[in-house]
């Protein structure tokens, strides 16, 4: 039941992601072409109407060849001029947010959205933005800026980096395996620093933010010391620190001995179990072959070089990077998962929910304090079991880091809470999903080049939020005169036409799951002793 679980949530995240498929440009006239000057040679990109946009610059070279499962190296120079008018190919990655998929492993690439007036005489704050998908799918193009950089007056970038098997396989015989997507943004943050002033980029004033597996990666980069002095600021969103293997559904990273011992398997798939140099076999082998053998859900390793430690060993131990961090979850982070569990003809009823129960806490007595403690009734199992993922998952583990964070950094937390959020999938949800997973992303970018459609009230969510999010990256703290404050120490509820701290959301004393795990001498997910 675990693994089907398992694989419910990745297939949910690719039905999530075909959502976002790029729309193709409108059959409109081309804007002029603008053309900046970097240390490689010069860009040209594309102006709009108050924005200027540079797609698919190279920050690192191709990872081909010998360069497969090895650190990035900087991208070489070129001759002519580099055109940045459209995206490149995407990381490889199976069917989803990418339509058809990729095999192109010339894929490390940034994208850069900036205000016409920023220049290097006015360079603005950037905000560097790794997106999510589990670490297996996802791409920077997916995200449209353009609303946060001209109403936030930031210049935003996007960044594509390796992902599954190309980015996180694990192999004795591959040195420094396990965390090469976590190098290529290392590579990209690296990148940033050196050109983005030529963008009209603060490259002293860099905001690392992500959403889900891209959130987990700010946490990782707080965490890894090859990271130190790439950025200045951190947001994080529906990826919480203390992540674990054993909640499916939020990402994580895992032990260099577990991910080795998976790189073997994956090896013997593909034909170079027994091979001499398997390292030399691995390298030969097709990209659409290593996308078919991989797992479906995937996860950097610690205990290497880039990542020494697990970020939730890390942050008990006060041990990640100082910086203000801005952090939250959505309200209802579990249902999409628990819709789709239902659809599959998996229904949560009070007969079947102990069961269901039992394949996410082994322990009898675990499992029974989370039945009493989130009761199905005749009607409400799935919303139920969406809010038991949603808690053990993101809701508690955000709770957690916040608190560990907060004694050490100033911190702020939010809840994005429209329970009438744009749905991101097509179809028929068997109860209403409130504020999903992901759901919050469409409020600060136009996916796929698509505005979702906004009602008046949502509108002005979308734009407090950009606000909240860019005044964070400009100043370290959020709050404006003229804005609802935002304190620490508090949650910040975001719902249309109700902006406000709140002091009900899951926190480190209000939270069932825990609860129900320290009735049993189970610490609270994500504390040390859990690790």
């Amino acid at each position: 039941m675990h693994r089907i679980l398992t694989t419910l949530g990745c297939a949910l995240t690719v039905a999530l992601a075909t959502a976002w498929s790029v729309a193709p440009p409108p059959d409109v006239a081309r804007p002029a072409p603008t053309t900046v000057r970097t240390h490689d040679g010069p860009v040209r990109g594309t102006a709009h109407d108050g924005y200027r946009t540079f797609d698919g610059i190279p920050y690192a070279k191709p990872p081909v060849g010998s360069l497969r499962w090895a650190p990035p190296r900087p991208a070489s120079a070129w001759s002519g001029t580099w055109e940045a008018t459209r995206p490149r190919s995407a990381c490889p990655q199976p069917a989803g947010e990418v339509p058809g998929g990729s095999t192109d492993e010339d894929c490390l690439h940034v994208n850069i959205t900036t205000p016409d007036d920023a220049g290097p005489a006015r360079p603005r704050p950037v905000i560097v933005w790794l997106h999510g998908g589990g670490f297996t799918t996802g791409a920077g193009s997916s995200y449209d800026a353009h609303r946060m950089a001209t109403r936030g007056n930031v210049v935003v970038v996007t960044v594509d980096y390796r992902l599954g098997a190309l980015g996180f396989l694990a192999h004795s015989g591959l040195p420094g395996s396990g965390t090469f997507g976590l190098a290529d943004q290392q590579a990209a943050l690296r990148w940033v620093r050196a050109e983005i002033g030529a963008f009209g980029g603060d490259a002293h004033d860099v905001t690392l933010a992500g959403e889900s597996a891209g959130g987990y990666s700010v946490c990782a980069q707080l965490a890894s010391p090859a990271a130190g002095g790439l950025f200045d600021r951190a947001i994080i969103e529906s990826g919480p620190c203390t992540g674990s293997p054993d909640r499916p559904f939020a990402p994580s990273s895992v032990p260099l001995s577990t991910a080795r011992a998976q790189g073997e398997d994956l090896a013997a798939r593909v034909g170079c179990g027994s091979a001499r140099d398997a390292a030399a076999c691995l390298r030969r082998v097709g990209v659409s072959r290593l996308l078919a053998a991989q797992d479906g859900d995937q996860h950097p390793s610690y205990g290497t070089p880039l990542l020494a430690v697990d970020p939730a060993a890390a942050l008990t131990a006060g041990r990640l990077r100082r910086v203000p961090v801005l952090i939250g979850h959505n309200h209802d982070e579990g249902d999409g998962w628990a819709a789709g569990f239902v659809l599959a003809g998996h229904p949560v009823t009070p007969d079947t929910w102990p069961d269901i129960a039992r394949s996410f806490f082994p322990s009898p007595g675990q499992a029974r304090a989370i039945v009493r403690a989130y009761p199905v009734h005749r009607t409400d199992g799935g919303p139920v079991f969406g809010a038991v993922i949603g808690d053990a998952d993101f809701a508690c583990p955000t709770a957690r880091t916040e608190a560990l964070l907060a004694t050490r950094t100033p911190v702020w937390r939010y809840e994005f809470a429209d329970e009438h959020a744009p749905p991101l999938t097509p179809g028929t949800s068997p109860f209403p999903l409130g504020a999903p997973h992901a759901s919050e992303l469409p409020y600060l970018f136009d996916l796929g080049g698509r505005p979702r459609a906004l009602t008046g009230a949502q509108h002005r969510l979308a734009d407090a939020m950009i606000d909240y999010w860019t005044r964070f990256a400009r100043t370290a703290d959020p709050n404006a005169p003229t804005s609802r404050h935002w304190p620490r120490q508090t949650v910040l509820s975001l719902a249309p036409d109700h902006i406000a701290p709140t002091h009900t959301s899951r926190s480190r004393h209000h939270c069932p799951f825990w609860n129900a795990m320290s009735e049993h001498g189970a610490p609270p997910h994500g504390s040390r002793e859990t690790l």
